[in-house]
């Protein structure tokens, strides 16, 4: 004879509580579907040109300080 507290088959509770396994594989779902269109958004066209714009200011601003860092030494 089962226990009153073996919960019931199936993804909820007879109260209406999901299950551990039912909220877990609803999050695994989840954290899936957001990787793989974080993956798919940065191999488009526009990301990629996003990136290099992105590199292309970081390198100006990396010289920009170097410059900077020279006049303070020169002084």
């Amino acid at each position: 004879m089962p226990s009153d507290t073996t919960p019931p088959e199936g993804d909820y509770t007879e109260s209406g509580v999901p299950n551990f396994d039912y909220v877990r594989d609803r999050i695994e779902n989840r954290f899936a579907t957001a990787l793989g269109s974080t993956e798919l958004a940065g191999e488009t066209p526009e990301a990629k040109a996003f990136d290099d714009e992105l590199a292309e200011r970081d390198k100006s601003a990396r010289d920009k300080l170097e410059e900077i860092r020279r006049s303070l030494r020169d002084e």
